[in-house]
């Protein structure tokens, strides 16, 4: 199988781009699969996610994308037996302004992450809450974007830019980068407007939404206090059995 990196972005925060990294990602596994998560971010929510404490780490993302750190001596294994980490930590915050004069700065997490990824049948990207320079090395390094989208009104309008980085990417960064599936995440179906979201979502971007929806949880809000993944947490639990399906989606890719 020829490995698949996909990055999980927005530029709106808590939509949910942690929480499907990490869930989606821990069940992929649990088929069998063998997937590295990619924790970008500087709050490194993955990694705390999985129990990892983001402020005592030796290494992290930090030193790959600034000191040309091997990922191979960033690497490590979770508790879930096929996941590994790339963990993030807070020194990250400064990479965008300490990589400002490097050249072909757009292109270090690419180059990081060759030496690694064909070990992988998925990577998965956590990306910041930004459209900066760290989500833009995520998504130079992608094949696909997985764009989570909150069932609410004004993350539909952040929408519109988020595409059009992308489109700006697709034709100066990484010509083969596609949009896998937009996501739609914290559904309430004790309201209106989450289903008008998912109806506007799928009367727009038919061919891109995927089938799966993803509910508003308290067993998903609960898992990460416990370092845990909803695949370990709760299986069974709304949250798990969506992200049960997202993976089956994904895994019907071949």
């Amino acid at each position: 199988m020829v490995s698949r990196v996909y990055a999980v972005a927005n530029q709106k925060g808590g939509v949910g781009k942690t929480t499907t990294v990490v869930n989606l990602g821990a069940f992929l596994a649990a088929a069998d699969r063998r997937v590295l998560l990619l924790d970008i971010d500087p709050q490194a929510n993955a990694t705390s996610s999985l129990g990892i404490d983001k402020n005592s780490l030796p290494l992290s993302i930090y030193d790959a994308i600034v000191a040309d750190t091997s990922l191979n001596d960033v690497l490590m294994l979770t508790r879930r037996v096929g996941l590994d980490l790339i963990p993030s930590s807070p020194a990250l915050a400064g990479a965008e302004i300490e990589l400002v004069n490097t050249p072909s700065r757009e292109f270090r997490l690419k180059r990081a992450l060759a030496s690694i990824r064909d070990r992988y049948d998925y990577v998965l990207i956590d990306c910041p809450p930004s459209l900066g320079l760290l989500t833009v090395n995520a998504l130079a390094a992608a094949d696909q974007v997985i764009i989570p989208v909150q069932c609410e009104y004004l993350p539909m309008e952040g929408l519109a830019q988020l595409l059009r980085t992308i489109d700006l990417l697709r034709a100066n960064v990484n010509p083969g980068l596609t949009i896998r599936g937009l996501l739609m995440t914290m559904f309430d179906s004790r309201t209106s407007l989450a289903q008008q979201v998912v109806d506007e979502v799928r009367g727009h971007f038919s061919d891109r939404a995927f089938a799966t929806v993803v509910p508003r949880s308290v067993r998903l809000s609960e898992a990460p206090s416990y370092g845990e993944p909803i695949v370990d947490y709760a299986p069974h639990s709304a949250g798990g059995l969506a992200y049960e399906a997202l993976a089956k989606e994904i895994l019907s890719d071949g």
